[in-house]
């Protein structure tokens, strides 16, 4: 492989972002049906408290005349339903037993708020009994007839998501059919799996933009490249249903299970607005790195002063690397080695000691200067990179750029990694630095961190970094 077959021309975004901001398609009918539930539930709630009020055992207490009394009854039983997840699509907003259950542990907590807060003022047992009776009996009668009303509205062709089909000719009917038994759902268009190759990508994702498309269903052979996909899916705002999976598969954190008639599809939901993560991730890295080198500017004169002091040379070393889609950048560092340290390179190849030979790494490298050694071992030697997080060729997270030498033995599986911003620091550097000796050991900690990443992530690995980088693990 070729240099010049690495380089990709123009700017492409990184696999995390999207190319505008879009709001998930289907955010406005969630509203409305979150919304309407809750509606209900507040009107079920108040009613059977003042029923119970009216018809209980009567007692001279201010709890029963209190609005706010009131106000806090509607804000635990409202919040502990939603908590249950109660007020979800689907079968969740049918789950009767789930919302008896919830009611009755409202009851509980409101009984014991009501005893803590003043044990003198009390409301009669028939009256907190009623309530508890009459609250089970409204809310499960509004989720009914709310489940009742969506029928009969989806049955006539309205409130029905829009939705696009992806499988294979044999698959077509069978999943067509299973997707109408959901009867919520318009299929707005079918494609075979040739719509996801490469040259098709751009024009299907556009006609799914173009036509409002909120769900796509793709079956699980039609998915070639399937992290890619997933995150192409996610950019674009749309909600991933794969379909059917049978057996075992291995799938991100993000995805979660949810069943159509009987068979159970790997469900990979739209972020509320697509690619907004990445954003903030984005911003994270640019403040991030320009208050660190304000703060940090005295320890870099002072690694400058050494360098200097040390060994003839720049202070700086700047070398090739490959970044985000294949893109060549120089990567700055403190200089860790002699300046014909790269020549020498090609002399000591045979005492590599990563198995696979991808990766070059070697413990005692004779190019390493005496305080090229103190600084590798604290990896100081990475600061000036919070230069290359500033113009956006790195991020602080993310995987490790490699030089031409170890990219042109990369197998395709590989290249996934270079779909992202590359990192200062990321999972496989804090998973062992170079303790690990085997390129595919480090490979899946890479794809591992594309396929579950999150801003949450990020912030976990910089924590273990600072852990990592004092405690002197793995670094040579």
């Amino acid at each position: 492989m070729t240099s010049k077959s690495l380089l990709v021309p123009g700017f492409k975004p990184d696999l995390r972002s999207a190319s505008g901001t879009r709001i998930h398609k289907g955010l406005t009918s969630k509203f409305l049906r979150v919304g309407t539930l809750i509606s209900l539930d507040v009107i079920s709630v108040t009613l059977a408290w003042k029923l119970a009020v009216f018809h209980g055992t009567p007692l001279d207490s201010p709890w029963t005349q209190k609005a706010s009394f009131l106000l806090l009854i509607l804000t635990v039983e409202i919040g502990i339903i939603a908590t249950k997840g109660l007020y979800k699509s689907g079968a969740h907003r049918r789950n009767y037993p789930g919302l008896i259950k919830a009611v009755t542990l409202a009851e509980v907590l409101l009984l014991l708020i009501a005893f803590l807060y003043e044990p003198d003022s009390y409301v009669s047992r028939s009256t907190f009994l009623l309530f508890w009776l009459l609250s089970v009996v409204f809310v499960c009668t509004s989720h009914f007839v709310c489940d009742v009303g969506t029928r009969v509205l989806r049955s006539k062709g309205a409130i029905r998501h829009s939705v696009f089909l992806i499988t294979d000719p044999e698959d077509k009917q069978s999943h067509i059919r299973l997707i109408e038994k959901e009867n919520c759902y318009t299929v707005q268009g079918i494609a075979d799996s040739s719509s996801l190759d490469m040259m098709n990508r751009e024009a299907t994702f556009e006609y799914l933009r173009t036509h409002g498309i909120e769900e796509a269903f793709v079956s699980w052979n039609a998915i070639k490249n399937r992290l890619y996909l997933c995150w192409r899916f996610q950019t674009a705002g749309i909600t991933l249903r794969i379909l059917p999976i049978q057996g075992e598969v291995h799938h991100p954190k993000s995805a979660v299970f949810w069943m159509i008639g009987e068979v159970p599809c790997m469900t990979i939901p739209a972020p509320i607005i697509a690619g907004g993560n990445f954003w903030v991730k984005r911003s994270f890295d640019l403040c991030g790195s320009i208050v660190l080198l304000l703060l940090l500017s005295p320890v870099y004169l002072v690694i400058a002063t050494l360098i200097k002091l040390d060994s003839s040379g720049p202070v700086f070393f700047r070398q090739n690397r490959i970044g985000l889609h294949g893109k060549s950048f120089k990567i700055w560092k403190f200089r860790t080695m002699v300046t014909n340290a790269e020549k020498l390179q090609a002399a000591l190849e045979a005492k590599n000691e990563i198995k696979d030979g991808v990766l070059f790494k070697m413990k005692d490298d004779p190019r390493i200067t005496r305080i090229g050694k103190f600084l590798r071992r604290y990896s100081l030697d990475e600061l000036p990179q919070l230069f290359n997080v500033v113009v956006g060729e790195m991020s602080l997270v993310g995987p490790r750029p490699l030089p031409m030498r170890d990219v042109e033995r990369f197998k395709t599986k590989h290249f996934i990694r270079q779909e992202v911003l590359p990192g200062i620091t990321g999972l496989w550097q804090v998973s062992g630095r170079s303790d690990i000796e085997n390129f595919e050991d480090g490979v899946k900690l890479d794809i591992a961190y594309i396929e579950n990443w999150s801003v949450c992530l990020d912030l976990q690995i910089l924590l273990k970094t600072v852990k990592v980088v004092l405690g002197k693990t793995g670094a040579y």
